[in-house]
């Protein structure tokens, strides 16, 4: 029986890139049984026309080896994804993995294969994860901890004797050269095994954008699943074209919703108190640091009190809160 692994890749107004993107992903889709769907997350510019005729033009859909769907409504990163995943194979059946592909991340031949061949010969593997590596060659970090109290002091304060001290806490774990258990890893490039799924669901869709990844990262923990990076499945990834982040001269609302409403659903409102107290916490001695030393805080413009802001007068969803 042929292992059936989905492709899923998600476009939001970047139909050129989706393909660019498709074609990498095809070109090392050489496991039987692959198959590869975009979901155009309701872009409204007309996308899902270009890219569906892009798709035929090309001869993808032979043997229903692409398929081009569309999402009624752009409900952010995991709804999309979630589109996708729901569509399953293209005869009905869900599929044995699911390999999430951001519409800008380019995987290098035996990136697929790498993840794929983990996770078949570890079947306590849920969640594994890329190497992901900009176009000017620069490694990210996709291998993280999950977020808590002590992180969230740590990360805010970026004082090397508070790193030290909190190692264990520190959330991101930086680029490691072996295969590596973790905690969670980013959305860019991810495997997904369909059993998983099956048993916690696919990604929770209250959240737009952010944090969706960690809180499946961590459901999946809670459920006794295994998550690994591997440094050999490599993806060249530009990052933020959808969203525009690099762009922002502010945090945007969403990112501070996803935040909260992480803690809350997963810790519960006094564990989000106290990891917001030790945000800012560390934020305003990082912020200190900066002023007596003449240089510029590394957090947004106003991030401190946009923080505050928010955590004062958002709303966490009832159906979601565990208090």
């Amino acid at each position: 029986m042929h292992t059936r692994l989905l492709v899923v890749l998600l476009n939001f107004r970047t139909p050129d890139m989706t393909l660019r993107a498709a074609e990498a992903a095809l070109a090392d889709m050489d496991q039987q049984g692959a198959e590869l769907v975009i979901v155009d997350n309701a872009s409204g510019d007309g996308s899902f026309d270009k890219l569906t005729s892009a798709v035929l033009a090309r001869g993808w859909t032979v043997g229903n080896r692409v398929r081009v769907i569309a999402s009624p409504v752009n409900g952010g990163f995991g709804a999309g994804n979630n589109v996708g995943i729901r569509a399953g194979m293209s005869d009905g059946a869900p599929a044995d993995f699911v390999y999430i592909l951001n519409s800008d991340a380019f995987p290098d031949p035996g990136c697929i294969g790498t993840l794929l061949s983990h996770m078949q010969a570890h079947p306590k593997v849920g969640i594994a994860g890329s190497h992901v590596r900009g176009e000017d060659g620069v490694d990210h970090c996709t291998a993280f901890r999950f977020p808590s109290i002590v992180g969230e002091f740590e990360g805010s304060a970026r004082l090397g004797v508070f790193s030290r001290l909190f190692a264990g806490s520190v959330v991101p774990m930086g680029v490691p050269q072996v295969a590596t258990r973790l905690d969670w890893t980013a959305g860019a490039s991810m495997m997904l095994r369909g059993e998983m799924l099956e048993r916690i669901g696919a990604f929770d869709e209250t959240f737009f954008l952010y944090f969706e990844e960690t809180d499946l990262c961590l459901r999946a923990a809670r459920d006794g699943w295994e998550c690994w990076y591997l440094p050999q499945s490599r993806v060249v990834h530009i990052g933020s074209v959808s969203t525009g982040m690099k762009t922002w001269e502010r945090m945007p609302r969403y990112w501070f919703d996803s935040r909260r409403y992480y803690f809350v659903k997963n810790h519960g409102r006094a564990y989000a108190a106290a990891a917001l107290l030790a945000h800012l916490t560390g934020g305003a001695l990082h912020r200190l640091r900066a002023l007596l030393g003449r240089r510029h805080p590394q957090d947004p413009p106003r991030f401190l009190g946009d923080l505050l802001a928010h955590a004062v007068t958002s709303r966490v969803p009832v159906s979601e809160d565990r208090t």
